[in-house]
C-alpha cells in the first residue's frame, strides 16, 4: 500500500536555535550552528506536519522502517526527489536483506508482552519490549538502520557520490559498536570504531570480524570527559561521518529508534507508565518523540509517563535536572555548561552500556518528562544485579544487566510507593547478555506472557 506524501512533510530543525540544515545537503546530522561556544544545546530533530502525515494501519508488515516509512525524514526527502514508494520499499527490503547476510537476519518487530511471573513479582502490570533478538542482539540497529537507509537515499538523488564515501565513525564499546559495524558491513561502507581500554573481547572479536577499524583510546590525566568520544570528535572534524546513537552529533539516529516507540504504539495495550534507562539519551528521546507523535496522529490517547534510570556510576541526567530546578525548560536550552558536563571521574557500573559522561540528548528528554509526569531515578549496584536476576529469572529471556536497568528502575519507583498496583508499565529489555549468550530462540509473544518460560525453568 502506497503511503500519501506531499513536499515538506518532513523536516531537520535545531531544537536549540531553529537552524535548519539545506535539503539537499548529502549529511544533515548536525545543526549548522554547533560548535560555535555559544553554550546553546544544538541538536537537530525531525520534525513532522502531522497534517501531512498519517499513523502506519497496516499492522500487517513485518519490518518496522518499512511499515513506518511514512514517518522517516528519508522517505519525504526520497519521495520529494522522484523516488517512487515502490523503489523506497524495494532499498530497505535490499538493505534489509544485506543485514540478515551479515548478522543472520534482518529487522522485524520484537516481541511485546505481559509478563505474569514478573508482574507477580513487582506487585504491577509490567509489561516487556524483547530486543535481545533484534539485529546485533539489542535495539541500537534500529538507530543506525535508519542512517544506513539516509545515506543510500542520499546516493540514489545524486547528493552524494558513491564512489567518494566517507568513514563511518562512532564511540562505544558494546551494543552499539557492535549494531554499527553490522550495519556498515551490510551498507558496505567503513567503519572506525573508538573504544575504551577495558572494552569486551568478544566485542573486540566480533568487530575485527566483521572489518571495523578499531581504536583503543586510554583516559589521559586531567582530561574531562570520555576519551573515545575525544576520538571520534576528532575523526569527525577530518571529515569521517557520525554513525552514532548520540543525537546532538546526528539526529537521524534519534528517528531510527522511534520505531521501538511506533510498535509499542501499534500494539493495541495503553501503557500508563514507560521506565527507560539513560546513557547518551538517544533511546529516551526516541520514546519521547515516537509517543508524542503517536498520540499527535491519533494511534494512543496520550503519551505514557516518561521515567528514567541511570546508575550510581555516573548520573549526568539527573544531576542537570537538579540545577534546573523549576526553571523552564528553555532555560537548558542556552546554558548547557552550566548544567550538563561530563562526570568527574571515571564511571563504572554492572550496567557499562548507560555510564556515558554526558548525556548528550538530555533537552529532548528532559521535556518529555515534564510534560507527562515522569522523574529521574538513580538506583544503586545491587538494585541492578537484583533486577537483572529477577527479569532473566521470570521471563527467561537472556538480557544483561544493562538491558535490564529499566526494570530497575521500575523496582526502586515501587520501593519509594510511586508506582500503583493498577499500572501498566512497559520496561524496555535492550541488549542480550554477551557474556552468558549463546544460540537461543527468541521468545514469542505468547511464551513471554506465560507464568513460566521455558527456559526460566533451567535457570
Amino acid at each position: 500500500m502506497s503511503v500519501p506524501v506531499r513536499a515538506g512533510g518532513s523536516r531537520l530543525v535545531c531544537a536549540g536555535c531553529g537552524a535548519e540544515p539545506a535539503r539537499d545537503d548529502p549529511f544533515p546530522f548536525a545543526c549548522p550552528n554547533a560548535g560555535r561556544g555559544d553554550d546553546v544545546d544544538h541538536v537537530l530533530r525531525r520534525e513532522l506536519d502531522l497534517a501531512a502525515v498519517e499513523f502506519p494501519p497496516d499492522a500487517g508488515e513485518a519490518n518496522p522502517f518499512v511499515r513506518y516509512r511514512g514517518l522517516l525524514h528519508a522517505y519525504h526527502v526520497a519521495r520529494e526527489g522522484g523516488i517512487s514508494d515502490e523503489e523506497f520499499v524495494a532499498l530497505v527490503r535490499a538493505l534489509d536483506e544485506r543485514v540478515a547476510a551479515v548478522d543472520g537476519h534482518g529487522f522485524r518487530v520484537t516481541p511485546f508482552a505481559r509478563a505474569a511471573a514478573l508482574s507477580d513479582a513487582v506487585g504491577a502490570d509490567v509489561w516487556v519490549k524483547d530486543e535481545t533478538g533484534n539485529v546485533s542482539g539489542s535495539h541500537k540497529a534500529r538507530h543506525l538502520f535508519g542512517v544506513l537507509v539516509w545515506l543510500e537515499v542520499a546516493e540514489r538523488l545524486g547528493l552524494a557520490d558513491p564512489a567518494k564515501r566517507p568513514d563511518l565513525a562512532i564511540a562505544s564499546c558494546g551494543n552499539a559498536a557492535l549494531a554499527a559495524a553490522v550495519v556498515a558491513a551490510a551498507g558496505g561502507r567503513r567503519l572506525r570504531v573508538f573504544v575504551p581500554v577495558d572494552a569486551d573481547a568478544a566485542v573486540m572479536a566480533r568487530l575485527e570480524q566483521l572489518g571495523a577499524v578499531v581504536t583503543v583510546c586510554p583516559r589521559e590525566s586531567g582530561v574531562a570527559g570520555d576519551p573515545t568520544v575525544h576520538a571520534l570528535e576528532a575523526a569527525l572534524a577530518a571529515g569521517a561521518l557520525p554513525f552514532t546513537c548520540q543525537g546532538n552529533l546526528n539526529g537521524l539516529a534519534v528517528e531510527g529508534g522511534e520505531t521501538l516507540a511506533w510498535e509499542l504504539a501499534a500494539a493495541g495495550t495503553p501503557i500508563d507508565r514507560v521506565v527507560v534507562q539513560v546513557g547518551g539519551g538517544a533511546l529516551a528521546s526516541a520514546c519521547v518523540h515516537g509517543f508524542h507523535e503517536a498520540a499527535a496522529l491519533g494511534a494512543i490517547p496520550a503519551s505514557p509517563r516518561i521515567d528514567t534510570i541511570q546508575t550510581e556510576g555516573a548520573w549526568p541526567l539527573k544531576r542537570a535536572v537538579d540545577r534546573l530546578g523549576d526553571r523552564d525548560v528553555a532555560y537548558a536550552v542556552t546554558h548547557r555548561s552550566e548544567l550538563m558536563w561530563p562526570w568527574e571521574e571515571e564511571p563504572h557500573s554492572v550496567a557499562h552500556g548507560i555510564l556515558d559522561d554526558e548525556t548528550y540528548d538530555w533537552v529532548a528528554v528532559v521535556e518529555g518528562m515534564r510534560a507527562t509526569g515522569g522523574v529521574p531515578i538513580v538506583v544503586d549496584e545491587a538494585t541492578l544485579v537484583r533486577a537483572n536476576e529477577l527479569g532473566r529469572g521470570t521471563t527467561g529471556i537472556d538480557v544483561d544487566p544493562t538491558g535490564s536497568s529499566g526494570l530497575a528502575g521500575l523496582l526502586a519507583l515501587r520501593e519509594r510507593g510511586e508506582v500503583g498496583d493498577d499500572e501498566r508499565i512497559a520496561v524496555l529489555f535492550t541488549g542480550v547478555s554477551r557474556t552468558n549468550h549463546t544460540e537461543t530462540k527468541e521468545p514469542t509473544d505468547a511464551e513471554l506472557s506465560g507464568s513460566r518460560h521455558p527456559v526460566a525453568e533451567r535457570l
